[in-house]
């Protein structure tokens, strides 16, 4: 029997001798708890946000110690005990240590179990050939990057496995700190959705791994601190999720504020850090209100250490989801945009748990770290134009001969494609004209051994007389469609913002047309097939202000993310594997999704025409003296099936 607890009404009802739950009026075939046991009970129990060995979810975890203090003193000791003035209070690491900060060539072997082949790096003029008597102004070279495959997917094809599961070895241990918005809004469904999906975070993190959680509303709290995820570490994170309540307004500023010093104060460091930020609503302390005319700064919402700049040496992407119809998208794009993250927009609490699930894939399959492509003319008459890099900080030299993407980490098998371009003079002496080459330089997570790839050939155009018909490269052609929609989506979005909606979808259109007119969509190049389908889906969500503003607006800024990074971020149930618009997701992301998938509680429901947002109000409980809702679910007898814990979490609703 499924029994929730922790509800003084419940309390209440029993006292007063009623059998019948006062939430879902179901008649009880055991009478709740009215105290707190003092003492767990011996053997092991089900937690219901435990990993199965059995069936698709729950696992048996092995019961901790028996607690000195009751529950509900076990309860004040997580969220009301003094916090120390310095987060230095983490976990040990223990790295390998591997001649680190020694200078490798482009011809190397690792011996940390991290590559299996080197970073590809190709380079793809716009046609091959200029006649001598013309010039080509703008000309395009593609830069194509594709990080290696990880040892772990290594060794999972090698031995035909597909597990998950594998030695702690074949990746790099990340620091992760979760920071979650627990503000009245969440209560009811939200709140054990996103316990679930916590869950789900937790039981995929191994024992060299490191999390904090960090829980906000009105103030901030540090659940506990970096933590390794070791058997007791995941019971322990576990249990203080499981106590998460929901109650009073939006304070994302402090959230973040503490979720930055948990990485700034930490006395040790695993190669591999990020933040992951939730949030289903709109800062109600730091953010000037809509009502006023004064524009909001959101990126005063960051930490000044977590910005991505020059001047900071942290570099710690914030990972932003916006959950419900009700977030604010605008100040959760920012803060992503600010910090090198991404944000993404979980339309339906049935795919939060997918969503992380997408992410946490990319953050434990990272292989490459500080990446930076150096961009150098050969010819001496030649000159950089401009390097379109999306979101990425690019360089150029005062004299234009020399330039550079600052990339950072690529998860395993992620690619990156950036544009250069040249104006290319008229030359009537040469067959040929050397354009450019190229170098990449990047850390190795585990060793942190600095690897330069120094150019293995030249970028080279040939230089005929006559002029002659030249194919258009295709990737270079896919790679301008990719930067055609992001700018489209740019400015259709700032026209909805204005109000002209009928400009917005006019803009979307306009490129739609022109994209089926290029010369990869011809030949159904796949990526033009998922920019089509994006725009579509973007049209159909401005088509009137409701709906721009419940879902439009969040789900363009996401794809805005996505493309300016080329890293895949959820928006609306495009993680579900029959989606079209799964841009940038990598093996392990697939991987990782699948698993979720296999695991989730609740069934995803059929994709509606347009899939409108749902924002799970929650009915108010009967409270006694104000106390806040509290969502706690127990599992009293065994495991329970799919359908069991879904009406379970339709109950916690209700």
């Amino acid at each position: 029997m499924l029994t929730l607890v922790h509800f003084d009404c419940i309390s209440s009802n029993v006292k007063h001798g009623k059998r019948t739950c006062p939430l879902c009026r179901k008649k009880w075939e055991e009478i709740p708890s009215q105290t707190p046991a003092t003492q767990k009970p011996q053997g092991r129990r089900t937690n219901y946000l435990s990993r199965p060995e059995n069936d698709a979810w729950t696992t048996v975890i092995r019961r901790l110690p028996p607690p000195r203090l009751s529950t509900s003193q076990n309860i004040s000791s997580i969220f009301h005990a003094a916090e120390p003035g310095v987060f230095d209070d983490d976990d040990e690491v223990s790295i390998p240590q591997c001649d680190r900060n020694q200078e490798s060539s482009s011809s190397y072997n690792t011996d940390d179990g991290q590559f299996t082949e080197a970073l590809e790096v190709e380079t793809y003029p716009e046609i091959s050939s200029v006649p001598k008597s013309e010039s080509h102004n703008n000309f395009s070279v593609l830069i194509h990057l594709k990080a290696p495959v990880s040892a772990r997917q290594h060794e999972a094809e090698t031995d035909g496995a597909a597990s998950l599961v594998t030695s702690q070895i074949s990746r790099v241990p990340v620091d992760l700190v979760t920071v979650l918005d627990v503000s009245g809004s969440m209560a009811g469904t939200k709140l054990a959705l996103l316990k679930q999906a916590m869950g789900f975070v937790i039981q995929n993190l191994g024992p060299s791994d490191r999390l904090s959680v960090i829980a906000f509303s009105s103030s901030a709290r540090r659940l506990f601190p970096l933590r390794r995820m070791t058997e007791i570490g995941r019971q322990e994170a576990l249990q203080a999720v499981n106590f998460l309540i929901s109650n009073g307004g939006t304070n994302i500023a402090e959230g973040l504020r503490k979720g930055a010093k948990v990485i700034t104060d930490r006395k040790w460091k695993n190669p591999v850090s990020s933040i992951i930020l939730l949030s289903d609503g709109q800062d109600t302390y730091n953010i000037n209100s809509p009502s006023t005319n004064c524009p909001s700064d959101y990126r005063m919402l960051v930490p000044v250490s977590m910005y991505q700049s020059g001047a900071s040496p942290l570099h710690i992407p914030i990972h932003a989801f916006g959950f419900g119809a009700d977030h604010d998208a605008a100040s959760m794009h920012s803060i992503s945009e600010a910090s090198g993250g991404t944000f993404s927009f979980i339309e339906a609490g049935s795919v939060i748990q997918n969503a992380f699930a997408q992410c946490m894939g990319g953050l434990l399959s990272v292989v490459i770290q500080e990446l930076k492509v150096e961009v150098e003319c050969i010819d001496p008459i030649l000159q950089l134009a401009s390097i379109k890099s999306g979101s990425y900080r690019t360089t150029l030299v005062s004299d234009k001969r020399k330039g550079s993407i600052e990339v950072g980490d690529l998860y395993a098998e992620e690619e990156r494609d950036f544009l250069v371009k040249t104006d290319i003079p008229i030359d009537g002496c040469s067959d040929e004209t050397a354009l450019l080459k190229v170098r990449c330089i990047f850390k190795q997570p585990v060793s942190e051994r600095l690897v330069t790839l120094d150019p293995a050939s030249e970028v080279k155009i040939q230089r005929p007389v006559a002029a002659q018909s030249s194919v258009v490269s295709m990737e270079v052609d896919r790679h301008h469609n990719r930067l055609r929609s992001a700018e489209a989506m740019a400015k259709a979005r700032a026209a909805a913002e204005g109000g002209d909606l009928t400009s917005a979808v006019s803009i979307l259109e306009n490129c739609r047309k022109e994209l089926s007119e290029t010369v990869s969509a011809r030949a159904g190049d796949r990526l033009c097939v998922t920019l089509d389908a994006e725009l579509r889906e973007m049209q159909e969500r401005m088509a009137n202000q409701r709906v721009y503003e419940t879902s439009g607006r969040a789900y363009v800024l996401s794809g805005l993310s996505s493309h300016s990074r080329q890293r895949a971020t959820a928006r609306g149930d495009s993680t579900d594997s029959t989606s079209l618009v799964r841009a940038y997701q990598t093996p392990s992301m697939a991987d990782m999704v699948s698993l979720s998938q296999t695991m989730s509680f609740c069934n995803p429901s059929p994709r509606p025409a347009i899939r409108p947002t749902q924002s799970f109000p929650a009915r108010p409980c009967p409270r006694d003296n104000g106390m806040a809702h509290f969502t706690h679910l127990r599992l009293a007898k065994g495991s329970y099936g799919q359908s069991q814990v879904s009406s379970a979490l339709k109950e916690a609703d209700a």
